[in-house]
């Protein structure tokens, strides 16, 4: 049996371009994002860095979303999570942390096209524009008050999570809100 993600491949276009992001491994750790036993182990084992608060920090092979004071999401290769979190497990051994894997757990979108602040703009209450959301910044909030969070890898293209749960309702919502002729053209 091989795993799918719960939208399966979906996709729509319109104003903007939404698909399934495919099967995304995700690691939710929770500890102190100051430990330097923290940074240490993020750096051996995934190369890269603790990011800033709401900041995104990315390699080639993952990224890593700051989610909360105490909380990283570490967005990786779906097959790569159990050694990841094994060894980052035995990298913070004795140190007040905890390392999960929430794959299956999470729906992810990719978002393109010109109007993606406009379309998030229509169901969050998160200020859109560029200087309250640059790129590279995670911000965690509502779309028809459901809990997601998204940020922008550059201004035409946009990662989106949200529970696996509710990701076919976010995929309507999505689609419902690029429907051509919906432009607001605010952003």
């Amino acid at each position: 049996m091989s795993s799918i993600t719960a939208l399966n491949g979906a996709s729509c276009n319109g104003i903007i371009n939404v698909k399934d992001a495919g099967l995304l491994g995700m690691i939710t750790l929770r500890g102190d994002l100051k430990s330097k036993a923290l940074a240490k182990a993020l750096d051996v084992e995934l190369g890269n860095v603790i990011p800033d608060q709401r900041k995104v920090s990315s390699t080639s092979k993952n990224t890593i979303a700051w989610m909360s004071p105490d909380e990283l999401l570490i967005i990786t290769n779906y097959k790569n999570v159990s050694k990841i979190i094994s060894n980052l497990n035995k990298s913070l051994t004795g140190t007040h942390s905890l390392v999960v894997d929430v794959s299956d757990a999470r729906s992810v979108f990719s978002l393109d096209g010109t109007a993606i602040r406009d379309v998030l703009s229509k169901g969050s209450p998160a200020n859109m524009s560029i200087d309250a959301l640059p790129l590279g910044e995670v911000r965690r909030t509502r779309i028809a008050q459901l809990a997601v969070a998204f940020w922008f890898t550059d201004e035409m293209n946009c990662q989106l999570i949200c529970f696996r749960s509710v990701g076919g309702y976010i995929m309507d919502w999505l689609k419902n809100a690029s429907e051509p002729g919906s432009e607001v053209n605010f952003h």
